[in-house]
């Protein structure tokens, strides 16, 4: 930030020395050594309290409700710099007298700010706390009403709308371990104890208040700095989540609405008062390593191949290998006419009597259907039982010819797909997919989470385990598998059911996946109290109001 030079243009009122250790103990020796204990304890206490607390916006309020009490001053206001430096931004406004309290955990400040550069681009220096933040001076002010160097019509409309008389003023710049400037104290109106006659701030209550600044600048910046990072922690998970569901057209949005139905029941879960999780509350800490978990429960899937992620039918690959098949039956189709039709110009050049076969040959029905009945199974749709496989290894013995010769109309490969029982994936295609839950385990587990976010590699990692222990990938069984675990493997089964985007079956109505969950939590797979939680706090309707298509949202019958 720019620095006040020039010492002619140093306001009379200035106090410039800044806090050091020497003048510090001068004036604790001016007290008696009880109270210099006494003092020196409770910024002691100040400062682990400040360092202690965790919300940002508790922390500005202590900083302000402390340094009025040492000072026992009557009003103080807490600004912080702005990101882009360009303006102190109102935090914390506290008056005793008025019995105002704003910013902070309470009501919200709608003051403008105040700028720290002139519309002519030059620094603010008539405004004391822009002073303060602009060159890191100390401002220790007898009467604002007298004070020369500074503009107080601001406090003068204040005090005439409020009855208010504002006299003393300290404001003091906080600087962090940088040395930038991240706010400014400004304290109002100090007071006899005794008899709450306004006076002004003394020599050793400023260099108190710095030292206590110091403290709060220490730790605001502290909590910024963990407020920032975890910021920029949530970003890049949310980030790369949307880069994995954009990895497939087909999975858009799918781990965002996990998430979010994922938040959704462990706050349900905190609110409810009776029942099985009426004894069962989750801290703010676990909420958040349940959210991170839960947008990173597929990362794994970054590994699987796009062909298999994206496989709508059994023969895709790069291409879905039907229209193959279809070329070849075309080709056999069309030697068919070509042999025809020379067995017909032979005959004519031998001329043979007889009714001459017509252009359309009656073979090419066969050929059609065959076609149809590919079609048709290797859409995934249908179960496919044992007749359906004798006859698609009946079809590999058609024959048709390129330039190297005779080859099977099906290929080993073609009749391996086309055989897959149910769905569009082999069982090996299948594990590639299911390894994404341990891909997801093993690349989470190296990432040095924080110790309260210790539990996520497990958590993302959890959500296709089953209470029987059938699930995967470590067949965890019930007592194996805690809350949250079964939270999300919760979520990410509703969600899939609910998906009309999957390309490997049809999206299902909410009465359809209801049902299907239920007999799910019969077979002990899901945790049946949580899905009848599920269903009386009547979550999936509200889902279904924000993400279902109107056609799936039949009000299930319970």
């Amino acid at each position: 930030m720019p620095k006040h030079n020039k010492k002619t243009d140093l306001p009379r009122c200035v106090a410039t020395d800044s806090l050091t250790a020497s003048n510090f103990n001068q004036g604790i020796s001016e007290t008696s050594d009880r109270d210099a204990a006494e003092l020196i304890s409770r910024l002691t206490k100040i400062g682990s309290a400040l360092s202690a607390e965790k919300n940002i916006d508790s922390l500005l309020e202590m900083i302000v409700d402390e340094a009025k009490k040492l000072t026992n001053a009557n009003g103080g206001t807490l600004y912080v710099t702005s990101e882009d430096e360009m303006a102190l931004k109102f935090a914390i406004v506290q008056n005793n007298k008025l019995q105002i309290r704003m910013g902070g955990t309470g009501e919200k400040i709608s003051w403008p700010p105040v700028q720290l550069k002139n519309p002519d681009d030059s620094p603010n220096y008539t405004n004391v706390s822009a002073y303060a933040a602009l060159t890191g001076n100390v401002v220790n002010i007898d009467d604002v009403y007298h004070a020369t160097g500074f503009n107080f019509e601001g406090t003068r409309r204040f005090d005439e709308q409020t009855g208010y008389r504002s006299t003393s003023m300290l404001v003091v710049p906080l600087k962090n371990h940088d040395n930038d400037m991240i706010g400014v104290l400004q304290l109002l109106n100090a007071q006899v104890p005794e008899t709450g006659e306004i006076r002004a701030f003394t020599q050793q209550e400023q260099q108190i208040t710095e030292s206590l600044a110091s403290q709060a600048a220490v730790a605001l910046s502290n909590k910024i700095l963990i407020h920032s990072l975890e910021e920029l922690l949530d970003s890049f998970i949310r980030t790369i989540a949307t880069a994995i569901d954009e990895k497939s057209p087909y999975t858009g949005g799918h781990i965002r609405r996990v998430a979010d139905l994922t938040l959704i029941i462990a706050d349900r879960i905190n609110a409810v008062r009776e029942g099985p999780f009426a004894e069962c509350f989750f801290s703010p800490e676990q909420l958040s390593e349940l959210r991170i978990a839960a947008w990173l429960h597929d990362i794994g899937k970054i590994t699987t191949p796009e062909h298999i992620v994206n496989k709508s039918t059994k023969l895709e690959t790069i291409v879905d290998r039907i229209e193959l098949i279809k070329t070849r039956l075309e080709i056999m189709k069309r030697d068919r006419k070509i042999a025809a039709l020379k067995r017909t110009l032979a005959r004519f050049q031998a001329k043979e009597t007889g009714p001459v076969p017509t252009q359309e040959d009656p073979t090419e029905a066969p050929y059609d259907e065959l076609f149809q009945f590919i079609e048709k199974i290797n859409l995934g749709v249908d179960e496919i039982n044992n007749d359906i496989v004798d006859r698609l290894h009946d079809a590999s013995a058609w024959q048709w010819q390129d330039k190297d010769g005779l080859r099977p109309l099906l290929t080993e490969n073609e009749i391996y797909n086309l055989s897959i029982r149910s769905g569009t994936l082999t069982d090996e295609e299948r594990a590639i997919i299911e390894s994404h839950a341990a891909i997801t385990h093993g690349m989470l587990s190296k990432l040095p989470f924080p110790k309260k976010f210790k539990n996520v590699p497990f958590l993302a990692a959890s959500h296709h385990e089953r209470l029987d222990g059938t699930g995967y990938p470590q067949g965890l069984r019930e007592d194996q598998l805690p809350i949250q675990a079964r939270i999300l493997a919760l979520a990410d089964i509703f969600e899939a059911l609910t998906a009309t985007d999957r390309p490997y079956r049809q999206g299902n109505t909410l009465n359809d996946v209801i049902r299907i969950m239920a007999h799910m939590a019969q077979d002990h797979h899901i945790d049946a109290d949580l899905f009848d939680l599920f269903l009386q706090e009547k979550i999936h309707l509200d889902y279904a109001a924000r993400e279902l298509s109107d056609w799936q949202r039949e009000e299930p019958e319970i």
